[in-house]
This record gives structure tokens, C-alpha cells and sequence, in this order.
């Protein structure tokens, strides 16, 4: 018997493909802009906006790179995990360090100075916070930013010149005003002035048993969307004066400045003979700006202690300090031994 049935032929299995097609392109989609973002974070490509202020992230785009890596594996696409795992480890090989105390924290055996940095945002920073906080961790030697002679009076009528009595003070409207308060003896250096309302008091501080000491309220203008205040951002961090390990002075820039470790221009003031403290400590992750209304943006490290190579550093803490963008940053030094 012969059946009447006919034989239907099979179809092609183009559906199956097209779906491991398009998952492969969606793959190499997301990976593409983690190799983008290793390759200017290791060269250093770094000018213009939006990339100068993007660089910034880079901690969480290391974190965030494991999540195409995972998928790479799951999904046993070979070369987009390759490609990926690569960007991850060099993303690691940038941030990690900075979260893992250094062998040598400097020397151990000198004068301690304990010190801080507060940017005020215009003079709006509350003072009451910055005295309790100089109380609190007995504080030897504040920088200000953004010091105004409003600032100024507010930190006055709320202690501070019982707590740190001498003075290099430059206060000025707006964001230009800077400003070292010490325990210990200053002699003013005068005030280094930047393009765009930007500069930086200097002092020499006369502390008891340790070498000559330079100090500078660093304050560099901040990237913003034009080519000119990237221009003057690069020129301000190159103008920072550089450290002398084998001299006689002892060099501390401590400030916002307006960059974290990933970004070229700042690694290029710590080629100058610095260590950055954060760092030292295994701190160098965490954040000092937004603080303030600005929960979406992620809080990166601007604001920095850095110090000649010879300066030891035991401590290192970030602390809010209410109607700033930024949070204080303390840090408890070591100085060479005069």
C-alpha cells in the first residue's frame, strides 16, 4: 500500500541563528565602550568634555565591566570575553592599588602634623562643623577653598582663632578666596594666582623639630564644558610646584583639586615627587565630592592630601561638613625630622 502522505521538508533553523547573530552584535555592544574607556584611561585621552569629567568614574566602570565578562562567560562567546576580561584587568590594575595600604607608609619617626582640607563653596560651608571638627581630631593645620571674607568671619565668631590662631589668608567673592589656618607659626607666601578666579594661598609653617615646611590650599579651576577651562585645568595642575626629596624643604599640596588618580594631569603633579595620602593608606577610593543634593552622581575623590615622598602618613578620613559640595578631608602626617 502506497501512503498518500506527504513528506513536509524541515525549515531551515534560521530563527535559532538570527537570535545567536543578533545576541553576539548586542555583546560586542557592550563591550566595545569598556575597551574605549581602558584605552583613555592607560594613554591618558583625556581632554575635552565630556571626557575629563567621565575619566573621574573610572572605579565604578571596572566594577561595571564584570557584568559583560559574566555575560561573555555564560553565553560562551570566547572572543567578546577575552576582549573584556583584558579591559577588566587593566581597569583593576589602575584602581585596586589605590584601595590596598602601601608596604611603606613613609617614615614613623618625627614631628606629627595632623591636617585638613575644606572647600567652603563660596563661603557656604557651616563653621561650627569645621571648628567641631578641628577640636575633634586636634587639628594642626586647615587649607580652605572658595574662602570669602563672609566665610571668613563666620569661622572667627565660631572659634577658630582660639583653636588655630595664625593665618595666611587671601578671602575673596565667589570661588577664587583661599586660606591656611596653623597652630604653628606661618610665614606668608603670597597667594598664586590662576586665570578664570582661581589661586592658591602658600605659607611656610614653623613646625617644632621637622624640616623647612611649604604648604599651598590647592584650588585649580575645574573642567567644564569648554576648551578653555580645560586649557587653564591643565595648565593650573602643571603649575603646581614640585616636591624636592633630597632638599631641605618639605613640599604639602592639600586641596580640591578638581581631579582624581585617573586622570593624567594629576598623576603628572604626583610624578613630581609625591605621594598622594589616600592612597598611602588604602583610602584612594573614597569619595569627597557630590555632597549635597546631588545623589545621582556617583562620589569621586577631588579633594587630596599630597605629600613630598618623605612625609610618613598613619591616617587618612573623609567627613561632611554641611552647606559644601565637599566633604573634609582629614589626615594625619609624619614629617621628616629637621
Amino acid at each position: 500500500m502506497v501512503s498518500t502522505e506527504e513528506t513536509l521538508p524541515l525549515a531551515p533553523p534560521t530563527a535559532p541563528r538570527r537570535r545567536h547573530r543578533w545576541l553576539t552584535v548586542l555583546l560586542w555592544l557592550m563591550v566595545v565602550p569598556f575597551v574605549i574607556w581602558t584605552a583613555a584611561r592607560l594613554l591618558g585621552l583625556e581632554s575635552g568634555f565630556p571626557t575629563v569629567q567621565l575619566i573621574a568614574f573610572t572605579p565604578y566602570v571596572a566594577v561595571a565591566s564584570l557584568v559583560p565578562l559574566a555575560i561573555a562567560i555564560l553565553t560562551k562567546r570566547i572572543w567578546p570575553a577575552v576582549v573584556v576580561a583584558v579591559a577588566t584587568i587593566a581597569l583593576a590594575a589602575c584602581v585596586l592599588p589605590r584601595m590596598i595600604a602601601d608596604s611603606d607608609p613613609g617614615t614613623e619617626d618625627g614631628p606629627s602634623l595632623r591636617v585638613m582640607t575644606v572647600n567652603m563653596l563660596m563661603g557656604r560651608a557651616d563653621p561650627v562643623r569645621i571648628v567641631h571638627l578641628i577640636r575633634e581630631h586636634k587639628v594642626d593645620l586647615v587649607a580652605f577653598q572658595e574662602f570669602t571674607p563672609e566665610g571668613e568671619d563666620a569661622l572667627i565668631d565660631a572659634g577658630m582663632s582660639g583653636l588655630l590662631p595664625n593665618a595666611v589668608s587671601f578671602s575673596k567673592p565667589g570661588v577664587a578666596g583661599s586660606a591656611i589656618y596653623s597652630r604653628f607659626g606661618l610665614t606668608n607666601q603670597g597667594y598664586r594666582q590662576f586665570d578664570v578666579d582661581f589661586g592658591q594661598a602658600q605659607a611656610r609653617v614653623n613646625v617644632p623639630g621637622a624640616k623647612e615646611l611649604h604648604v599651598e590650599s590647592v584650588h585649580p579651576c575645574a573642567p567644564a564644558p569648554s576648551s578653555a577651562r580645560d586649557e587653564c585645568w591643565v595648565a593650573n595642575l602643571a603649575a603646581q610646584p614640585a616636591a624636592t626629596p633630597e632638599g631641605p624643604t618639605v613640599n604639602i599640596l592639600l586641596g580640591d583639586f578638581n581631579a582624581t588618580i585617573d586622570h593624567e594631569a594629576f598623576r603628572e603633579v604626583l610624578a613630581k615627587g609625591y605621594r598622594d595620602a589616600a592612597d598611602v593608606v588604602g583610602a584612594g577610593c573614597v569619595g569627597s565630592w557630590p555632597y549635597d543634593d546631588r545623589w545621582f552622581i556617583p562620589g569621586v575623590q577631588l579633594d587630596h592630601v599630597v605629600a613630598d615622598k618623605r612625609v610618613g602618613v598613619r591616617k587618612v578620613s573623609v567627613h561632611q561638613v554641611a552647606g559644601s559640595d565637599h566633604k573634609a578631608v582629614y589626615a594625619e602626617l609624619v614629617l621628616p625630622k629637621a
